[in-house]
């Protein structure tokens, strides 16, 4: 090449000279040719990072994005947007598109109150502020591939937030993490509040299965159906589908696991501290319900359904209560959940669940060692001494941690425990986890602990999306974790080489995996307290 550049100077040079033009001719055609060869990997890096990939849904085409060789689809439709008409219905099918629908925004979170950091729980515990709408019924997808030849497991995700709170567009709910470990995850919105758990004589009417109520669980059973129909086309596979979530997601999972409806949909479920196996959750039945939602239609000055659905849903937000949430409806679930399990009639699943250290919700100032025993006497009776002994109050600062331990056991640690009893009782894999990790915070966020949501940055690996002064041990532990979760979910056992070893619960020797900054198999040691509780607390 250079001697053609010199064309007939070629002849016209010394040997001397002719060298020296090509060792320039050289330096140049070589410094052109590397900004060349960097114009070409800068082009071809920024189209590994903007390439669209495109999916065939039931409904049509959708695009998302690529980011670090994981193909992200955010907003994805699984059914038509609950609103006007279709507030307070079961979930109806997605209108199907023409085209290629651009997917790769997170759609608006569910109708609740604006979040806001509170407790123990800083902004990435929480939604993002905006959007907020009725509109609400999508789902999002990360995964390696979208080959429909590559069957990999798949984890629906199911948030948490009382029923009243919660969407998917939260930091520590990101799925490019377990996508790396060859997860297909999936992340759902479902409608909370009023919107989604509103029951009324005339709803029930017009329903067409005699009941009314539990909309966001249908949301969730809709959700799961479309992963039955659409999973291939991003990889995943229909036939190895867990569920997971935490507190009211927990608490989902355990419904789901209970209905009839969700039969076939999923063959695992991973339940982080919720359950609905003790009185309370279990009495909030269909009739109950309707009458709340006639008192809440008189409140309103709606004489219909059909006026209640013209409101605005910031009206319908001011008359929403706490008490709400899933009901024994006949329909979502026929009797109540441990009724369900006792004959026999849950779908058949593999199960991980466990609660956490210091997840206490104590509501109310603490109280002092007298006023603190005066409560356990009323609320126990003849059965007071028992729990003072297992939950002592020597002085004011033992009955404060007694009122956290206790208030932990009876919300969460009896109910997932009380699970795990009757899973292995019947025969099935059951392991169960104690969170004991003292979440590092800065602050007030100190005095919190292995707090109430704290370990789900762990289990998914998102550590990097929270604001707290991590140390090796806890990337460690997210590790370990993340690696348990994604084992689990890709054969119902969280064991694998170099992992500790998680011994399955059974009710003889009662093994949990202790989750710290080390890890260990080991007999749960407040067993007694809680089969104490269950005695008392049981659904009858």
């Amino acid at each position: 090449m250079p001697s053609c550049l010199c064309g007939s100077q070629k002849n016209k040079t010394t040997n001397a000279g002719f060298n020296l033009h090509n060792i320039n001719s050289i330096k140049m055609i070589s410094k052109r040719l590397l900004v060349f060869s960097l114009s070409l990997f800068i082009a071809v890096a920024s189209f590994a990072q903007t390439k669209t990939p495109v999916a065939k849904t039931d409904a049509g085409l959708i695009s998302g994005i690529t980011d670090s060789n994981i193909n992200i689809f955010k907003g994805i439709p699984f059914a038509a947007p609950p609103v006007g008409a279709l507030r307070w219905k079961a979930p109806q099918p997605v209108q199907p598109w023409k085209g290629t629908r651009q997917c790769d925004t997170f759609s608006a979170s569910p109708m609740q109150a604006a979040p806001v950091p509170f407790s123990m729980w800083s902004e990435e515990f929480l939604i993002r502020k905006e959007p907020i709408s009725e509109d609400c019924l999508y789902l999002n997808i990360w995964t390696s591939s979208t080959s429909s030849n590559k069957k990999l497991p798949v984890l629906v995700w199911i948030y948490g937030g009382g029923f009243v709170s919660g969407g998917t567009n939260v930091p520590i709910y990101d799925g490019e993490a377990m996508a790396k470990k060859g997860i297909v995850f999936v992340s759902i919105n479902y409608r909370v509040g009023i919107f989604g758990f509103f029951a009324h004589p005339e709803l029930t009417k017009e329903s067409g299965y005699n009941a009314s109520g539990n909309y966001g669980i249908l949301d969730q059973i809709a959700a799961l159906k479309w992963v039955q129909k659409n999973i291939t086309a991003f990889g995943g596979d229909p036939n190895n589908v867990t569920i997971a979530g935490q507190s009211a997601g927990s608490m989902s999972v355990n419904i789901l696991v209970a209905s009839p409806l969700a039969k076939g949909l999923f063959n695992k479920a991973i339940a982080e501290s919720g359950a609905g196996f003790v009185r309370g959750f279990a009495n909030n039945n269909l009739q109950q319900s309707e009458q709340d939602g006639t008192k809440t239609a008189t409140s309103l000055k709606a004489n219909s359904i059909e006026d209640l659905r013209k409101l605005p849903a910031s009206v319908l937000m001011r008359a929403q209560t706490m008490r709400g949430g899933p009901i024994i409806d006949g329909y979502v679930l026929p009797q109540p959940i441990a009724g369900i399990f006792a004959s026999g009639k849950e779908n058949n699943v593999t199960l991980l669940t466990g609660w956490n250290e210091n997840e206490g919700l104590v509501f109310g100032p603490i109280k002092k060692t007298g006023d603190y025993i005066k409560q356990i006497k009323e609320q126990y009776g003849n059965n007071a001494q028992t729990i003072l002994e297992y939950y002592p109050a020597t002085d004011d600062s033992v009955a404060g941690i007694s009122q956290y331990k206790l208030s932990r056991d009876a919300i969460f640690g009896v109910q997932n425990y009380t699970w795990a009893n009757v899973e292995s009782d019947q025969g099935k894999k059951v392991f169960i986890y104690r969170f004991t990790r003292k979440v590092p915070a800065t602050g007030e966020y100190v005095k919190y602990g292995a707090f109430h949501t704290g370990e789900v940055a762990y289990a998914y690996d998102n550590l990097k999306f929270v604001n707290r002064p991590w140390e090796d041990v806890d990337h460690h532990l997210a590790d370990v974790m993340s690696s348990y979760w994604a084992n689990f979910i890709k054969t119902g056992n969280p064991n694998s080489k170099n992992l500790p070893e998680w011994k399955a619960y059974n009710t003889k020797d009662k093994q949990v995996m202790i989750l710290d900054i080390t890890q260990q198999s080991t007999t749960l040691p407040d067993y007694k307290q809680l089969d104490f509780l269950y005695s008392k607390m049981k659904a009858q």
